[in-house]
């Protein structure tokens, strides 16, 4: 490993510390709940879901949670209560979901980090990472891609590093 690549690991360990850095644009989720599965997707600040509780109150236990596990990530507010929702109940099923963590996978997102010298375009889909830094376009990683797949472990697929020959 050339000290270059030293450099950008330190340097994610630093950005993983610091989840605020990042701010997600856009979110898919696959998610499991107890009966069946569901996709969860956020589009700028609003959010959906194909569960028929999100469908009759525009809130849920799937969004509940993610809000929950994401926060420093979505810089937006939560979403508000509904008349007619069974508050307790979706609150301790969302608590129950947040700590349930394989019921969770992310799909794809596309967020913006601040690195120390200027913000970076990242996106994921399907195990796919992208990077506007410089140092991504040579190695297929970069320390911010680094950075999420920390803060993002266990709900994405690790980044593959590129070795050079």
């Amino acid at each position: 490993m050339d000290a270059s690549m030293i450099n950008k690991i330190q340097k994610a360990s630093e950005y993983a510390s610091q989840p605020e850095r990042a701010t997600f644009n856009s979110l898919t989720v696959a998610f499991h709940g107890e009966n069946n599965a569901y996709v969860v997707s956020l589009e700028g600040d609003r959010w959906s879901c194909t569960c028929p509780g999100f469908q009759k109150y525009a809130i849920c236990p799937h969004i509940m949670a993610l809000e929950n596990l994401f926060k420093p990530l979505l810089k937006r507010r939560p979403v508000p209560y509904s008349p007619g929702q069974n508050i307790v109940s979706d609150v301790k099923k969302a608590k129950r979901y947040s700590d349930q963590r394989d019921r969770i996978r992310i799909v794809s997102f596309d967020c913006t980090f601040e690195g120390y010298n200027k913000n970076h375009h990242i996106t994921y889909n399907e195990g796919k990472w992208t990077s506007t830094a410089s140092f991504f376009a040579q190695r297929g990683v970069c320390s911010h891609t680094m950075a999420l797949e920390k803060i993002l472990k266990g709900f994405v697929e690790p980044v593959r590093v590129q070795t050079l020959v």
